[in-house]
């Protein structure tokens, strides 16, 4: 991102405190454009996704969880509380073993690391099908984990910070979308046992805060919690909840140079440290801390600086300095390029926050790469705990499973999954904003009155959309639709008569009109080929991109293409895309089309 993106010195100077009594409502500040009031979310349950990648993803999930045992899920928590523990070991990282050795075991890691995102996605699960089965399964498991849970569990656990965070979005997730009214007695509970094992302040990773212990327990993430500390206050848990929350605010180190534009990105553990930045985000629309929205924005920009083609960032796991050239250097070193589910939910979170607050689309822009090109690619979840860790850039990519059972991307996945759903649509009082084109329904009300959008189309495979209104009562009000920077000469129609006026790309496009019922809009988003290097420093690497989607040369050739060759690229079929050189055909697919072959990110052109 060029260093005219990032948000100016100057405007640190307005910072506010965190703690200060009250909300303040978010302002404008230095002619940057920031919205009165942040785009407000729609509900799980207001969206119907049609069968596809997205809904796949989230019905494989939900068996998986549903699948496992409440003693296989429990067992962790009683063990370590010295309570009885039948039934099955889900072995990996997710059980307890008291004499783990960082340097040779694997099973044992981090014990009940994800109970709590699979209770926050059990819960949202239950906000879109609304399945009693599901709710029961909820509230049942926290009556035991309420059962289980001891101060045990966080003075032996490596992570406290780390589990204590997935706990609470797991009880808040139950109270907002199961109504489980002892949701918040349990986190009360949880958080009086975890408080004495947890650091005083936010402590960096790898910071020894724990002094006699293996360096294992320097990995822990306590600078992670204010994001769901924020909304458990905002959700009615408790005034001392904001307050946590602001005692973890990782300023000194991290929040207070990105504000200025300094970057200190480089070394810091990717995933963590990006989600993070959801934090600043709450900090700011919890308290009104500008200085918060101007670290999230502009960490945001310096990431997206060091990011591949598809929008993943961080190889083996670090965040990489200005003018890095381990990007680069990765595609021939290392097959751990991207941590794809837990990478991908960080950055959903970060991109749908920024847009919220900005209304600006190209954070929609950016979340859109990154959930066609990295995570709907991720091999399914495994009843055993197989999963997908890392997505791979190599020159000699392939998709495999993690050699960890149950690592960390076992419990992020299902929350992504979850989640398309309220990353698509937005609402600013009466009026509607559409920032992913997915095969939906959108249903809500206004005013007493009843609404819906149907979106169909294969897009991305083309290039247009269709979406259907319907409405109790014929009604004036503006739907925005994200017209993605990659599109030139987007056009739209309305029942079937062109629309007036230029349609600019890297906006929203604003259509106000007095609805009624079967009243369409066709959005035509034309897909050239076009091309984008690694780096400016190596302009001969490149990726081939149509429309959002990177198109990854599988069973990968050595010749060298040229420029012209690569934007000649013919279509062979749905989604399968091939280039001709030379008496040679190389074949182009998406990242969800690559399947078990070997594959490349990255191609060499010729000069």
């Amino acid at each position: 991102m060029a260093a005219s993106r990032m948000i100016s010195r100057r405007a640190f100077l307005r910072t506010g405190s965190v703690l200060a009594a009250g909300a303040a409502a978010p302002q404008s500040f230095f002619g940057l454009a920031t919205p009165e009031s942040p785009l407000t979310e729609f509900g799980y349950w207001d969206v119907s996704m049609a069968p596809g990648l997205q809904e796949n993803q989230r019905a494989e999930t939900y068996d998986i969880l549903m699948g496992i045992s409440d003693d296989a899920l429990l067992k962790p928590f009683r063990e370590m509380a010295g309570k009885s523990a039948p039934g099955l070991d889900l072995g990996g990282w997710y059980s307890y073993r008291s004499s783990f050795n960082y340097k040779t075991d694997d099973a044992g890691f981090a014990p009940g690391h994800a109970f709590g995102q699979w209770i926050s996605a059990l819960s949202r699960s239950y906000a879109i099908t609304r399945s009693p089965e599901i709710r029961q399964r909820v509230r049942g498991l926290n009556q035991l984990y309420a059962e289980a849970i001891s101060a045990k569990y966080f003075e032996l656990s490596r992570f406290p910070a780390y589990s204590y965070d997935k706990i609470v979005i797991g009880l808040i997730d139950s109270h907002e979308l199961v109504d489980d009214s002892e949701a918040f007695s349990i986190l009360d509970r949880t958080t009086a046992l975890a408080m004495a094992h947890l650091p005083a302040k936010a402590v960096p990773r790898e910071s020894v805060w724990q002094p006699g212990r293996d360096v294992s327990y320097t990995w822990d993430e306590s600078y992670t919690l204010p994001e769901n500390l924020f909304l458990a206050y905002k959700r009615g848990a408790g005034s001392q909840y904001r307050e946590l929350a602001g005692k973890y605010l990782m300023d000194d180190g991290y929040f207070d140079p990105l504000s200025r534009g300094v970057n200190v990105l480089e070394g810091k553990h990717a995933y963590s440290y990006v989600n993070a930045l959801s934090s600043a985000m709450q900090a700011y629309l919890t308290m009104g801390s500008e200085k918060h929205l101007l670290a999230a924005r502009n960490g945001f920009d310096m990431l997206a600086a060091q990011s591949y083609v598809t929008g993943g960032w961080g190889p083996d796991e670090l965040l990489r300095g200005p003018e890095s050239e381990a990007l680069f250097a990765s595609l021939s070193k290392s097959h751990n390029s991207f941590e794809a589910p837990c990478g991908s939910y960080a950055h959903f979170k970060l991109s749908r926050y920024l847009l919220r607050v900005t209304r600006d689309s190209r954070y929609g822009d950016s979340m859109e790469r990154v959930m066609y090109n990295t995570v709907l690619g991720a091999k399914p979840l495994q009843a055993d705990g197989h999963a997908f860790y890392y997505a791979d850039y190599n020159s000699q990519g392939s998709r495999v499973y993690s050699k960890h059972r149950w690592p960390c991307c076992s419990g992020t996945l299902p929350q992504v999954a979850a989640d398309y759903r309220i990353n698509t649509y937005f609402r600013n009082g009466r009026d509607v904003y559409v920032n992913l084109y997915l095969p939906s329904t959108l249903r809500w009300k206004s005013e007493g009155k009843d609404f819906s959008l149907v979106q169909e189309g294969n897009y991305p495979l083309d290039d247009s959309v269709r979406l259907t209104l319907s409405v109790s009562r014929a009604e004036k009000f503006a739907l925005l639709l994200r017209i993605p920077s990659w599109a030139e000469g987007p056009s739209a129609t309305i029942n079937g008569r062109p629309l007036q006026g230029p349609i600019v790309n890297g906006q929203f496009l604003r259509i106000e009109h007095k609805w009624k019922t079967g009243d369409e809009i066709v959005l035509r988003l034309p897909m050239a080929f076009r091309l984008e290097a690694i780096d400016a420093k190596h302009p001969g690497t490149v990726a081939l991109l149509r429309g959002p989607l990177v198109l990854f040369p599988i069973e990968v050739s050595t010749s060298i293409l040229s420029r012209q060759q690569l934007l000649s690229a013919r279509s062979i079929g749905p989604s399968k895309w091939m280039v001709e050189a030379a008496g040679e055909r190389a074949t182009f697919v998406p990242f969800t089309e690559v399947g078990e072959k070997t594959y490349s990110t990255y191609v060499e052109i010729s000069s």
